[in-house]
């Protein structure tokens, strides 16, 4: 467990991967970052890896459209995370992984891959709706070729993002609670599992030399944010000292809307679909084959929902 590896991690500008950085820095692993010449003249990226760079990671130029360089990338690691976007409204990059496959397969020295998952379990979700379920086949497709390339693996679930989720009290296109009202999907009470995403990047940095997780799929599910929308509302009320306003949106009403939205929205509208009308992330005990990080990792402290509300008061 106290070994200390040679990470790359693709995305690292993103909205996990600059988290991923952090905790890899935090744990002692010596860390590399990919520096991709797409983004330009974007400042806060550049920035942010000029950060990365005063804390110790280290730059590495490489390019998904240049196969030479990312094989270079690769030989200076053991241990490559990927944190592309895989979400419709910012960027879906998933399957730009495949090109990641082929160079770690030329490069040969690669101990562990974790690619770009941490939602939903893909291979849970065969049965999940159209349009969002593009984002659950591309990943299986990824997970397809890393399996038969024989590249070592750790795949992680990390459920629904607290910033997307809980900050919006679990409504779409929300990321602040409100303290008048709130939207019910349903009668409210299906459960869900919520995860600080710092929490998020150190249980995965914790994977990455763990014998146990190697070839598994790690679920992340803190027992105390395994909560229904309506518990954290109620969470919310009690911080607030008040009751908020409820309406519900059935079933059937919540299909018309989103049928009704372009294509990346509808594509999100069915991730909430599937999680808080039919429970998909907690309508099964996670068996052999897989993990679970706070019961492999029970000294990293996590963030509770009810601690998490609080930054909003």
């Amino acid at each position: 467990m106290g070994l200390k590896s040679k990470v790359l991690i693709i995305g690292a500008t993103g909205y996990l991967g600059k988290r991923l950085v952090n905790a890899s820095l935090q744990q002692g692993h010596e860390t590399y970052v990919l520096r991709r010449p797409e983004i330009g003249v974007d400042i806060e990226k550049i920035q942010m890896l000029l950060s990365f760079k005063k804390q110790g990671a280290h730059l590495v130029t490489g390019s998904f459209s240049d196969h030479r360089s990312l094989v270079e990338a690769l030989k200076q690691v053991d241990v490559v995370i990927c944190a592309v976007s895989g979400v419709h409204i910012r960027s879906h990059q998933i399957l730009l992984q495949l090109k990641l496959v082929d160079a770690i397969k030329e490069a040969g020295n690669i101990k562990r891959f974790l690619p770009s998952e941490f939602g939903t379990d893909p291979a849970r979700m065969a049965d999940a709706l159209e349009p969002g379920r593009v984002t659950f086949d591309d990943k299986m497709v990824v997970r397809k070729a890393i399996e038969d390339a024989g590249i070592p693996f750790t795949y992680v679930s990390a459920n629904c993002f607290a910033g997307y989720m809980v900050g919006g009290l679990c409504q779409p296109g929300h990321i602040l609670p409100s303290r008048e009202s709130v939207l019910l999907l349903g009668d409210g009470n299906k459960k869900s599992i919520f995860v600080d995403e710092d929490d998020i990047a150190a249980y995965t940095i914790r994977t990455i030399n763990d014998p146990r997780t190697c070839n598994k799929t790690v679920y992340i599910r803190p027992s105390e944010n395994i909560l229904s929308q309506r518990e954290v509302v109620e969470l919310w009320e009690k911080l607030i000292g008040k009751q908020l306003e409820k309406s519900s949106l059935s079933e059937q009403d919540f299909l018309n809307i989103m049928r009704g939205q372009g294509y990346a929205e509808q594509v999100g509208l069915t991730h909430y679909y599937h999680v808080f009308y039919e429970g998909c992330l907690t309508n099964f005990e996670i068996g052999d084959g897989a993990e679970e990080a706070c019961a492999l990792y029970p000294d990293i402290k996590y963030t509770k929902v009810a601690d998490y509300l609080k930054q909003y008061l």
